[in-house]
């Protein structure tokens, strides 16, 4: 029997630890979709306590507990509840997660960013707790050292349009940083047309755009074109879209012109007059995205904020959220083939929460690449609630039997939390067994320049030469 987590953890063949030790491990990271805040990176924030940085705003542990029967306050925090009890609760919870990757990933943040070993659990909470905060209190164990010593070579954010990027612009001033911190368009807001607040939000890209309102579509357009162009010039290269469903209605300018002016009065706009307000905007916005040479990200098929209670009570994006299963196929083709018709589909990453969606996805993308680029269109690595082991494989057993796996960017982290790139590695070891497996099978060669291109293209080859960052 092996040991829990030993060096070769996940790497079940000779040739998949040859090719993780020796090729995968080392690897730059890129991590080209995440939710790390920009101010706490430039600030260099340092934390207090092990649950200040482990446990504050991550969703996954959150929704865990609370499987677990852990009271709400213990979890988002209520008065008189201290930091410590919550990462007693935690603790306590730990070992109810076999079999969730929250087991491996919580000790692989241990192991590499703290040096502690010891199994989480209730007996050993009160160790842990110290060791870990005695690392915090001595230095070297603020958010730029968890970015360095992880061997990330570019950060991109998630940005509104209408933030200034006041601290991306004095990042990129700072000689000695080590890493590059890029923001990413996310113009969500803009596009949830029936989403309060969308009349008061528009209002506020109005300010940022420095005019003093937007009254029509045209000068909403206007003003989302000057914000791209600003985020270029802060060296913004990726935009993001999560689209709960993929909108798709054939529409004229002047079709959604009238709805955008309806909704901003305050009228009613009806399902079918969102779809079409959403692609025509959708498709201006990749016209953009094409001609500055960005690549655009569609997150799709999330179902947000599904507890009506726990939303009043908590707020977004506290741990609520699921799989939808809204149809991708139809909408995405039409949105993508619109964009191709008038030679402006950008580079495109898609990524579909609900697994099923993996082959639709797989074959669709190949009705769209070209134009002399590598791997143009991507199937996006498995996101959230996919990015488990069988969900990884998933995706690439899909993208390999379909398309191409030697032209994929590979794995991000899409985290809130400074800890999280050791999804890295969780990914790089499973990715590095299933080669193996083949090699090991005779169903590919056993040629370590081969196979060792193979895993470097796809841990960070790939992606350095997609985004040009």
């Amino acid at each position: 029997m092996r040991n829990f987590m030993d060096d070769d953890f996940l790497l079940h063949n000779e040739t998949a630890k040859r090719l993780y030790h020796e090729y995968a491990k080392a690897m730059p990271i890129l991590d080209y979709h995440c939710h790390l805040s920009q101010q706490d990176i430039y600030e260099n924030k340092s934390y207090n306590n092990l649950t200040e940085v482990w446990l504050y705003g991550d969703h996954y542990k959150w929704r865990a507990m609370r499987a677990n029967g852990i009271e709400e306050k213990y979890i988002t925090g209520g008065e008189g509840v201290s930091d410590y009890d919550r990462f007693l609760a935690w603790a306590r919870t730990v070992p109810m997660t076999l079999g969730n990757p929250l087991y491996h990933w919580s000790h692989l943040e241990l192991r590499r960013l703290f040096g502690i070993e010891e199994l989480i659990n209730e007996k050993n909470a009160p160790v842990i707790w110290e060791k870990a905060n005695a690392k915090l209190r001595g230095g070297g164990y603020a958010v730029r050292d968890f970015i360095r010593d992880a061997g990330v070579e570019v950060v991109c954010t998630t940005d509104d349009p209408i933030d200034s990027l006041e601290h991306h612009a004095l990042l990129a001033q700072e000689p000695n940083l080590g890493f590059r911190v890029l923001p990413s368009f996310r113009p969500d807001k803009v596009l949830e047309i029936n989403r309060a607040p969308f009349v008061s939000y528009i209002a506020k890209l109005a300010e940022a755009s420095g005019r003093s309102s937007i009254e029509s579509y045209d000068e909403l357009l206007l003003a989302l074109k000057e914000r791209v162009q600003f985020f270029h010039s802060v060296g913004g290269r990726v935009s993001d879209h999560a689209l709960d469903y993929v909108p798709w209605a054939e529409t004229t300018r002047e079709e959604a012109a009238g709805i955008f002016s309806r909704a901003l009065q305050g009228g009613g706009v009806t399902i079918e007059e969102e779809k079409k307000y959403k692609s025509y905007t959708l498709v201006y916005l990749g016209e953009l995205y094409a001609e500055l040479g960005w690549s655009m990200q569609l997150h799709m098929n999330a179902h947000r904020n599904n507890n009506a209670r726990t939303l009043r009570e908590l707020g977004v994006d506290t741990g609520f959220d699921s799989m939808n299963d809204s149809p991708v196929a139809v909408p995405l083709v039409r949105l993508l083939s619109k964009l191709d018709e008038q030679d402006k589909l950008p580079r495109t990453i898609v990524y579909s929460l609900n697994p099923a969606d993996n082959n639709v996805l797989a074959s669709l993308i190949g009705s769209f690449q070209g134009g002399g680029i590598p791997g143009k269109i991507q199937l996006g690595a498995a996101w959230w609630f996919n990015d488990t082991k069988d969900g990884m494989l998933e995706q690439l057993k899909s993208l390999a039997n379909i398309g191409l796996l030697s032209r994929f960017v590979g794995m991000l982290t899409d985290s809130r939390s400074f800890l999280s790139y050791t999804r890295h590695e969780y990914f790089r070891r499973i990715f590095c067994n299933l080669i193996g497996e083949w090699a090991e099978n005779g169903e590919v060669p056993a040629d370590a320049e081969l196979l060792g291109g193979l895993v470097q293209a796809v841990c960070y080859e790939n992606a350095k030469g997609y985004f040009r960052f």
